[in-house]
């Protein structure tokens, strides 16, 4: 009779059929004497092993919970069997007929989703389909970890209030957290904390609740997936290290930020890293992290210690943890470079084997191949298995990692909010009020009259004529720039002036071409030294530029809080490879549009689309928009603009098609700006343009 285990590696083998692996799941159930505390640690371990899909982990889960459950019933509520009864009488094993099994877990209607099933005397388990407390339906299972599975769930009261983003995360706790006596005060505490938290890179808790035996979790909803997905990808040998690079950036600051505010994580590990299609980096499940120091005044009354759930995975647990002492900010800088060395060589640095093992046998890290002297120095510091030898804090980590002399933030603005306001409402004037340098005026000479001649005397030699007086060059102002700029058609062009000197940048119609701009601007009276920066745009561009130049000014004369631009930055890319952005936003909380418009003269809509949802962005703010295999470059091949649009509320108030004519997209946008502009002001809206080419690849 197979195991749970043995059932489980058949499964991942690929040597039987759904159908089979369950049949198999319930007869090792049934039979299996290993204690039923036990058998969720047996499924996450060899779910650890061999990645199983979200959605047979949950029925595993399920059918495994049932069984945990039915050993925990009074004896008398199931039939009971002495060839299965426990030592000690007190759990009654679930027998293989307990299990009303009709369909196979895959059949569609609701008698055949996960969780459809029903189990004699006992409350059946919810799973998807499900409605938790008759708001969150359960559509998709999309995670597990240590303390729970977690769902996408559908909000029924943001969707009747049709809120625009009706999703989100539910995290349900286990089996084995759900009877302990204090699970619902772990789970209070870890919604306490997470709300505590709040930080880019650390997902958003909102509530926790509980319907009948089902205690959960709810959480922001994000699109992605989990880095153990990557790490445990058939094949995965190690990523390139910049892409580690940006992986560990996003950890460290959302580590950096829990630890100055007394928390440490306690369950770091790539499950609970989670990567979004946008790229950004989000930290999920601080469920164990436990206050290492804190003010006496603000410790609760109500001791727990949620570590004693037992929680941790012990292949990114420190030996301290496993000790069972004291948590510390060097037991999350284990963890971290455990993950960074996997990331960076596609294996654990110890083969997974528990940190006081790993010790007591001697074990070291191998130093990676094609890995510099710094780095390799900064991981073995960081692996160290005694605390006073480990690298202090994750901000080090990072800084010997990277060889940084400082870990900088995603966005560095000068300035306050008031400075950026003032400077984005002058750019919209930029043709007046502008600031002028003017040459000085030269100095007047006076010129003595020669005194007459004496009688007698011989001719005086005639003096020399006086050399001319340099006539001053006028004065390069504003005023006499401006009205050029206007006078030229389909541009947005931004000038700077310094003394004589004139430094033209942006953009101007291609047929009006950048030599007839250089010869007006020269012509004007003052210009001595003209300086251009201007790119040229394609005549279908002309609507686009129009509508947001005036924008466009106003962000670059902010200091360009907000921009686009490529990932890796180039302006040139090749049929079949991937379009991937960097964008940064303003300093106020944001929506972020990005758009793409093709020469073809239509518009294909990256953020907010069905690809990228999530448009949301708190101030200051920098994210990947796009990843390999998400937006392809492909015919028809040409001369492109990338349009990054920031507003302070959303553009609209749903979502549009993914593609569509340009000419009515900017019809709407101009009467959604014009709305938004006279209620929240046009310096709250910000345009950057980054204009790129595509071509074919060579054969």
């Amino acid at each position: 009779m197979p195991s749970l285990a043995h059932a489980i590696r058949n499964f991942q083998g690929g040597g039987v059929s759904h159908h089979e692996f369950f049949a198999q799941v319930d007869r090792a159930l049934a039979a299996d004497s290993v204690d039923s505390t036990k058998l969720l640690q047996i499924l996450d371990d060899e779910n650890t092993r061999g990645h199983l899909p979200p959605d047979v982990y949950a029925e595993l889960q399920r059918r495994v919970e049932r069984v945990v459950e039915a050993t925990r019933s009074p004896p008398h509520s199931l039939p009971q069997s002495p060839s299965h009864s426990l030592p000690h009488g007190n759990e009654t094993r679930m027998r293989t007929s307990s299990f009303r099994s009709t369909v196979s877990p895959y059949a569609t209607g609701s008698e055949g989703r996960f969780g459809g099933e029903m189990i004699d005397g006992l409350e059946r388990i919810k799973g998807v389909g499900d409605t938790l407390n008759g708001r969150f339906v359960l559509e998709e299972c999309v995670g597990f970890g240590g303390m729970g599975t977690v769902y996408k769930a559908l909000d029924l009261r943001k969707l009747e209030a049709s809120d625009r983003n009706p999703y989100i995360a539910i995290k349900v706790l286990n089996v084995q957290f759900r009877g302990h006596p204090k699970s619902l005060i772990a789970l209070q505490r870890e919604a306490k904390k997470a709300q505590t938290l709040a930080h880019p890179n650390i997902v958003r808790v909102y509530d926790f609740d509980r319907d009948g035996p089902m205690v959960y979790l709810t959480m922001e909803f994000l699109t992605g997936g989990p880095l153990s997905r990557k790490l445990r990808a058939p094949g995965f040998a190690g990523m390139p290290y910049h892409e580690a690079m940006h992986i560990v950036s996003g950890m460290v600051k959302a580590l950096s930020y829990a630890h100055e505010r007394g928390f440490v994580h306690c369950d770091l590990k790539p499950a609970n890293v989670f990567v979004t299609d946008h790229g950004e980096v989000k930290v999920i499940d601080f469920g164990i992290a436990r206050v290492f120091h804190k003010p006496e005044e603000t410790v609760e009354a109500t001791v727990f210690d949620p570590g004693s759930l037992g929680a941790m995975t012990p292949a990114y647990a420190s030996p301290e943890m496993l000790e069972h002492r004291e948590p510390d900010p060097r037991d999350d800088v284990y963890a971290l470079a455990c993950i960074t060395y996997e990331m960076l060589t596609g294996h654990h640095p110890f083969d997974r084997v528990p940190a006081t093992q790993a010790r007591n046998s001697g074990l070291k890290p191998q130093r990676p191949q094609n890995l510099g002297h710094r780095p390799w120095r900064a991981l073995r510091h960081a692996l160290a298995f005694e605390r006073e030898e480990r690298t202090p804090s994750v901000d080090l980590f990072f800084k010997e990692l990277s060889g940084e002399q400082k870990l900088m933030p995603a966005l560095a603005l000068g300035g306050g909010v008031f400075a950026v306001a003032l400077l984005a409402t002058l750019a919209f004037n930029f043709y007046r009020g502008a600031r002028e340098e003017r040459a000085p005026e030269p100095e007047a000479k006076v010129v003595e009259p020669a005194p007459p001649p004496t009688a007698g005397a011989p001719p005086a030699t005639p003096a020399p004529a006086p050399a001319p007086v340099p006539v001053p060059a006028p004065a390069l102002t504003m005023e006499a720039v401006s009205p050029v700029l206007s006078n030229v058609p389909c541009s947005a062009l931004l000038p700077t002036i310094k003394g004589n000197n004139l430094q033209v940048r942006g953009y101007v119609q291609e047929s009006y071409g950048a030599a007839k701009l250089k010869d007006t601007l020269d012509a004007i009276p003052g210009v001595k030294q003209l300086n251009l920066d201007v790119r040229q745009v394609t005549d279908e561009k002309c609507g686009v530029v129009d509508l947001l130049g005036g924008y466009w000014a106003g962000n670059q004369m902010a200091g360009t809080p907000a921009s686009v631009r490529t990932k890796p930055a180039r302006t040139e890319l090749v049929e079949g490879e991937s379009v991937i952005l960097d964008v940064s936003t303003p300093a106020y909380d944001s929506y972020v549009n990005v758009d793409y418009f093709s020469f073809d003269g239509s518009v294909l809509h990256m953020v907010p689309s069905p690809r990228a949802r999530a448009n949301q962005a708190p101030p200051n703010y920098s994210a990947t928009i796009g990843n390999p295999g998400n937006w392809v470059v492909a015919q028809p091949f040409g001369t492109d603009l990338i349009v990054l649009l920031v507003t302070p509320v959303p553009l609209f108030d749903r979502m549009r098609p993914e593609a569509e004519s340009a000419g009515d997209y900017l019809q709407a946008v101009d009467k959604q700006l014009k709305q938004i502009a006279a209620k929240h002001g046009r310096d709250k809206i910000m345009v950057d343009f980054l204009q790129i080419r595509t071509k074919a690849r060579k054969s």
